[in-house]
């Protein structure tokens, strides 16, 4: 079970068994880790790093890979696929329930255990659990936790079996059992697409490629949608809120490997059903948005859908509700005769329209191209308002943008996210 990120083809595949003396360190999120494996027969431990969740001080790992020289680290085995096996020694055992892979059994209580049932230890917890209590100690709720985190442990391993043996990284395997639990496998086999759309990380290509590998055909319902919201998905990364149904049909095609339009259809039926995406028809056409005609058909990812309704609701609720209380009086004329005099220049008549406008509504979208004057404009509003004593937050989208718009204006300006607080 040698994973992608194996190996280069024709480089030869090693194997490695041993008990696992210490973690030296494990990453949580992905699985990756450093530790230090006791090899029958070798005086050291062998250093092993690679993608392996799951794993505890004290178990016995078969291993494939191969030896590496690191510039810093020395000889290491690089595992590219592991397989957790049974000890079959009363102190393997004893050293595999203290390893802390059990809630509350340390190394007192896993002595106990194994001094009651010995070899067949692992055989009780498995198929037995209730019998737990025979030992001193251990009463129903101790025996139902220690069965519970034992499922656990199971269950996590056998996801990472099923992940190696389709060629998906172990890594994933964490993600996975965290987002879902008990039921990941069961998820995974009835429905791989879900991983694209639940487990942050995991693509379309990469639930495909298990859809594959488990026999679900090209034209199944649920590769189609998943191929659907995949490529509107891809269409925002590049900026697009939307995609006219036709553009979204050539993408999804080109991605699916070719498809009918009617499957698409059928498709893009369920998505926009079910809430995943919204279907809509737009029926005038604005001069900022060229896209296409009139009762053009266009297709949203339903998070982004919200995001632009809600943004356009909040703006005309600005636009229609009272003007603010005028500050401090402010007179609008006496304020461009002001700030004539101090900048020494002349405004058009468009420029000083929108500085009264700035000065008596709750919302000004200012836009132009190059030299009309904007950053005139907003300078002008600023120089005002300061003077009059209020208090003023600048924000851009980008840091880059903020720093020039502080050079523009003269004053402190900040990121949207850091004016807002705001932690993605």
């Amino acid at each position: 079970m040698t994973l992608p990120f194996g190996p280069p083809p024709g480089d030869p595949v090693e194997s490695l068994q041993g008990a696992i003396e210490r973690i030296v360190f494990h990453n949580p999120e992905n699985g990756w880790t450093v530790l230090r494996l006791s090899v029958s027969r070798q005086r050291e431990p062998t250093t092993v790093v690679g993608s392996l969740p799951g794993i505890r001080a004290g178990e016995t790992l078969r291993l494939e890979g191969r030896f590496s020289n690191d510039p810093k680290f020395g000889r290491q085995f690089r595992a590219h696929s592991f397989q957790t096996v049974a000890p079959s020694t009363l102190g393997g055992i004893e050293r595999y329930l203290a390893s802390g892979m059990i809630r509350g059994v340390g190394a007192e209580m896993a002595k106990r255990i194994v001094g009651v049932f010995g070899l067949e230890t692992l055989d009780v917890i498995e198929r037995e659990p209730e019998r737990l209590t025979e030992v001193s100690g251990i009463g129903r709720k101790r025996s139902a936790d220690i069965r519970k985190a034992w499922d656990e442990q199971r269950g996590i391993r056998e996801l990472m079996v099923f992940l190696q043996s389709h060629g998906v990284q172990t890594g994933h395997a964490v993600k996975i059992y965290k987002r879902f639990g008990s039921d990941a496998l069961a998820v995974v086999r009835e429905d791989p697409f879900r991983l694209a759309s639940d487990v942050f990380g995991i693509g379309f290509k990469t639930a495909d490629r298990i859809a594959f590998a488990l026999g679900l055909p090209a034209d199944a319902p649920r590769r189609l949608e998943a191929g659907l919201l995949h490529a509107l998905a891809e269409a925002s990364d590049r900026g697009h809120l939307y995609l006219p149904k036709a553009r979204l049909f050539g993408d999804a095609a080109a991605l699916l490997g070719g498809t009918d339009s009617e499957l698409l259809a059928r498709a893009l039926e369920a998505i926009g059903g079910d809430g995943r995406a919204v279907v809509e028809t737009k029926n005038e056409l604005s001069p900022t948005d060229p896209e296409g005609p009139a009762g053009e058909i266009a297709v949203y990812l339903a998070a982004l859908h919200a995001a632009e309704t809600g943004l356009a609701d909040r703006l005309r609720k600005l636009l229609v509700g009272p003007p603010p209380p005028a500050p401090l009086d402010i007179d609008p004329e006496r304020a461009l005769a002001w700030l004539a005099s101090k900048q020494g220049i002349e405004l058009a008549e468009q420029q000083r329209e929108a500085i009264r406008r700035g000065l008596k509504s709750q919302l000004l979208v200012i836009t132009g191209g190059p030299g009309t004057g904007k950053t005139t404009l907003v300078r002008g509003l600023v120089r005002i308002l300061t003077k009059k004593g209020l208090k003023i937050a600048l924000a851009a989208p980008t840091g880059r943008a903020a720093k020039r718009l502080s050079e523009a204006t003269g004053a402190e300006a900040s990121t949207l996210h850091r004016l807002l607080e705001f932690d993605p």
